[in-house]
């Protein structure tokens, strides 16, 4: 990834109810509690001398989190999650497709997902999970792309106990693996949230009443890392519209992969460090939140 410039003094983006602050060192605190000593923003951004200093980390409120081009973003732990889209059995496991570098995620996301959790962190399971009645509401572009040849589809069965294509409830639709046993033991803790994509589309935030959307807003959360499958797909999807909403976005470059030819991928990672927000690891989390 091409490396920005840092900036040459304190800069704050925003306005006066949402706003993040980045200095020279490289930390852009997203934590949205520190102004500049200018006071709040009606609109725009505002520059300060280099002399500004740095506040120092809130341990028990903030955490920073090393990203890509030698950046380190400060966010606000309960003000946080991540979402973790369509890791689910019908696009990873092998009886279904062959999806390696989806499966590569699975360890990554195993070790990451309690790290964010003993800090305080939502984690936030984003899938498909379709009712009988959206059936009948589902575009036909969406209808045509998940069958092949004309056959199968939406609510169709699945050979080997894997139930409906995607309908609610059926195993197909679980999470892969040991995924569906780290959802449940979260979900018993009171920090994992299952949210069904319910506007039947790629994006799991578009729409003005998406489950996932208004979660956030009751919940307050303001920064997002990203996870799942597929990159370019589902995960992008969201990602923009995320963006688009005015969410910060962190993705995370291990827990996210795709089954499009070379280039897919990378387009994703370059556009989310550079346009949409911010790139970090699985690694870099872990020991952040130690």
């Amino acid at each position: 990834m091409v490396q920005s410039p840092k900036v040459t003094v304190a800069t704050e983006y925003g306005n006066a109810a949402s706003f993040w602050v980045e200095y020279p060192n490289g930390l852009v605190d997203v934590s949205r509690t520190t102004h500049l000593p200018k006071g709040e923003l009606a609109g725009g951004d505002v520059a300060q001398d280099q002399d500004v200093p740095i506040p120092p980390l809130l341990k028990d409120v903030q955490l920073d989190i090393p990203v890509d081009g030698d950046r380190v973003v400060r966010l606000a732990k309960k003000q946080s999650a991540i979402v973790i889209i369509d890791m689910q059995n019908f696009f990873l496991h092998p009886d279904l497709r062959d999806h390696p570098s989806g499966l590569a995620c699975v360890i990554p996301l195993m070790n990451v997902v309690p790290a964010l959790r003993s800090v305080g962190v939502k984690i936030l399971w984003v899938n498909w999970g379709l009712t009988d009645h959206e059936l009948t509401t589902i575009p036909p572009s969406l209808v045509r792309g998940f069958m092949k040849g004309g056959r199968g589809g939406f609510g169709a069965e699945l050979a080997g106990g894997f139930g409906r294509l995607l309908m609610r409830g059926e195993f197909n639709s679980d999470l892969y693996g040991p995924l569906q046993s780290l959802y449940e033991e979260g979900r018993m803790e009171g920090t994992d949230v299952w949210i069904h994509k319910n506007r039947l589309l790629m994006s799991g935030i578009w729409g003005g009443q998406s489950a996932l959307d208004l979660y956030l807003q009751e919940h307050g959360i303001t920064t997002l890392f990203f996870a799942g499958v597929n990159a370019d797909q589902c995960v992008l999807g969201t990602l923009v519209d995320a963006y688009y909403r005015g969410y910060d976005c962190i993705t995370v470059e291990d827990c996210i992969a795709t089954t499009s030819p070379t280039g897919g991928l990378e387009n994703v990672l370059y556009n989310a460090g550079r346009s949409y927000g911010f790139v970090t690891s699985s690694e870099r989390i872990i020991e952040a939140a130690s």
